[in-house]
């Protein structure tokens, strides 16, 4: 009998697990607690190796098609327009795609979902409860269904019912600012001297706490917002407090449209083990970071191309199952080093507010980004090179 794998959640991360083990001669059964693929504002920030990956199984070139090729990205002074400017093609000879690319998570995941078969996914049906026991593992389904399985993955985010079952803490913190993520079709590109598809940048207006950033994606930039001092959330979620905030990036005399808006909480967090018996975790389930620097979706991402081959060789019967403990060995250093600490220097720098440490800051990435050496060993960092590269080290 072919062996069972569930997949828990059906986002980027379980569907790229579903796609590898499917193609490794397997029928894995997706889970998915929402009606369809979720749309909403989420990731859109896709990494170079993570591109490498993805073109394994022929999606990198129709993702890239359906968004935009960012060969630098930047810091910048918004008062000024001073700015340093990362340039990705330095990487060249360590990736097949030496940029970043601009593309919402959703158009992946359908990419994803078409190369499954028929019934693959289970949309609307949420797991309630998952156990284990010596020969496998039991999936509650909400309605009273039951199912079984091998092996449960849990890709079904921060609150995992996954993580539930295997008794683990989630420890970490979480970050006492909201971020507010709007969109708007104008074409601040055409405004903004220099502009990347991905910018941090730091301002003094008394509109903002001291920073935002604005990416782009096909037809839309989405501008990360924070309230202002003295600004509660629910001030700052009027359209009146984001309207006067957009009208700080670029004042116009007539008023932004904004069809998207989305306040969320950032965390930083992570699992002791990605691995309890026959229960495992990947992606959000196992760690959260902050959003800057675009490392959360990428990293779940890495987790699945990981956790693939080594599931595979278990469920073919060429090792035991020990093997799997491999894989957090290999993933946490990484989302513990790599991702989470990194993110959250990332956030740390863009939350300074002295102006003359800014300068200073700034000038030094200037200075790193003319030379062409350092600037590409801080983009192997900074792109998710290096730590897949250390990861495959670890026996």
């Amino acid at each position: 009998m072919t062996p069972r794998i569930a997949i828990v959640g059906a986002g980027p991360v379980g569907l790229t697990l579903a796609v590898l083990l499917h193609r490794a001669g397997f029928a894995p059964q997706v889970f998915e607690a929402g009606p369809a693929i979720a749309e909403e504002l989420r990731a859109s920030t896709f990494h170079p190796p993570t591109l490498d990956m993805l073109d394994t199984i022929g999606v990198a070139r129709p993702l890239i098609a359906q968004g935009l090729v960012t060969p630098t990205w930047q810091i910048r002074l918004h008062e000024t327009g001073d700015r340093a400017v990362f340039d990705l093609s330095v990487l060249s000879e360590d990736t097949g795609f030496p940029h970043r690319l601009q593309a919402e998570q959703h158009k992946l995941s359908h990419l994803l979902l078409a190369l499954l078969p028929a019934g693959t996914v289970r949309f609307a049906t949420p797991v309630a409860a998952v156990a284990q026991d010596a020969d496998g593992v039991t999936l509650e389904l909400e309605g009273g269904e039951t199912a079984r399985a091998d092996y449960a993955v849990g890709c079904d985010g921060a609150r995992s019912v996954v993580r539930r079952a295997m008794a683990l803490d989630f420890p970490g913190d979480t970050y006492p600012e909201t971020t507010i993520l709007a969109t708007t079709p104008f074409a601040f590109d055409a405004v903004l001297p220099g502009l990347s598809n991905v910018n941090y940048v730091w301002t003094s207006h008394p509109a903002f706490s001291g920073t935002f950033s604005l990416l782009r994606v096909p037809g839309k930039w989405r501008a990360s917002l924070y309230p202002a001092p003295e600004e509660t959330v629910e001030q700052a979620l009027d359209p009146a407090a984001i309207e006067r905030k957009l009208q700080a990036i670029h004042p116009k005399d007539t008023p932004y449209d904004v069809p998207d808006l989305r306040p969320y909480r950032v965390h930083q967090r992570i699992v002791e083990d990605y691995r309890r018996g026959r229960l495992i975790l990947a992606g959000d389930a196992a760690h959260l970071n902050s959003p800057s620097g675009g490392m959360g979706m990428n990293g779940g991402i890495h987790d699945a191309f990981e956790l693939a081959p080594t599931l595979t060789a278990v469920l073919r019967g060429e090792t035991d199952d020990t093997i799997l403990d491999r894989y957090t060995r290999r993933r946490r250093p990484v989302a513990e080093r790599e991702i989470i600490a990194q993110a959250d220097r990332n956030r740390a720098r863009m939350r300074e507010k002295d102006p003359d440490r800014r300068r200073t800051l700034l000038a030094e990435m200037q200075v790193l980004c003319d030379d062409r050496g350092r600037l590409r060993e801080h983009l192997l960092r900074t792109s998710m090179i290096t730590g897949l590269r250390q990861a495959a080290t670890i026996t």
